[in-house]
């Protein structure tokens, strides 16, 4: 019997309130995470102070955070395929509006526990190489336990750049298991777009491509193509690998939370994948990475 795909929301099939997408309680089985996303042409997206700790994260664009009776401006980026961008935290119990042009997005996790809002700079954003040869891609490390001192969540994005793989090998973090394995339910917002130089037409449909498959914690099929703007929910079972096109480049920001008392992730791979790991110190790192604005030493 086929498993019922009830975690993939193509973009715009979660829209409320003035945003193109919202994750929250408010979906079954949701618990520990949220996020929103919103198109500005100018205008402003408000949310309310509450037991939620948040991140302003600019996919495109520039925006002006206000929060805690203080402006913070990002400077933001083009696109989420120029490096990282500068982000906001705001820590729970504080309200916060969003305004300027540009797609944006706020990663959100359920928390009691109050933690100092920060700006971090884009020359604070750990930029990290992960994996080798195909399995290339690479990791902004903003709202990693190492980066940023948040209370429940932990949110990083990641670029791979056309034919490569990522979240890969498969893995799943659906059990408590002390020093092995944590319990945290994952978002991937996805984006896509035709690798800088292709000339592709205007009318071309970048995509890429996401799977997530059954564990002992519960059952879960996703095998979708992903578009901009789609979401994919993992609230348990194994996920990956996301792969980008040949001719397409394939990013997607993760946001992940859970009911373990310490804030970490540490994953166990599908066993009959993990051996791809053990190939990657043989393999040379894809020559393309790291992906940085045009005028600081971007691919071409």
């Amino acid at each position: 019997m086929a498993v019922r795909n009830e975690w993939f929301h193509p973009r715009g099939t979660l829209a409320r309130e003035g945003w193109e997408s919202v994750v929250d309680s408010a979906i079954p089985g949701w618990r520990h995470t949220g996020i929103r996303v919103a198109a500005l042409g100018g205008g402003t997206v408000a949310l309310p102070a509450g037991d939620v700790e948040r991140i302003v994260v600019p996919l495109a664009g520039s925006f002006r955070v206000e929060h805690e009776g203080a402006t913070t401006k990002l400077e933001g980026r083009a696109s989420v395929f120029d490096g990282p961008t500068d982000v906001v935290y705001v820590g729970a119990g504080q309200a916060l509006a969003v305004s300027g042009s540009g797609r944006v997005a706020v990663a959100e996790a359920a928390t009691a526990a109050r933690k100092p809002s920060r700006y971090l700079a884009k020359d604070e954003i750990p930029v990290e190489i992960r994996g080798a040869g195909r399995d290339t891609r690479q990791v902004h490390n903003f709202g990693t336990p190492d980066a940023l001192d948040a209370a429940a969540f932990i949110v990083c994005e990641v670029i791979t750049p056309g034919g490569n793989w990522s979240s890969h090998p498969a893995h799943k973090h659906d059990e408590h298991v002390p020093g092995h394995e944590s319990r945290l339910e994952e978002i991937y917002y996805f984006e896509a777009a035709p690798v800088r130089g292709s000339h592709a037409p205007a009318e071309a449909e970048a995509f890429g491509g996401f799977a997530t498959y059954t564990s002992a914690a519960g059952e879960i099929e996703t095998n979708a193509l992903v578009r901009t703007g789609d979401i994919a929910l993992v609230p348990f079972g194994y996920h990956g690998p996301a792969v980008a096109a040949p001719e397409y480049d394939l990013y997607y920001l993760n946001v992940m939370a859970g009911p373990d008392p310490e804030r970490v992730w540490l994953v166990s791979d599908d066993p009959r994948q993990a051996w791809i790991r053990s190939t990657w110190p043989r393999q040379a790192l894809d020559a393309r990475l790291p992906y940085l604005p045009p005028n600081g030493g971007a691919r071409s």
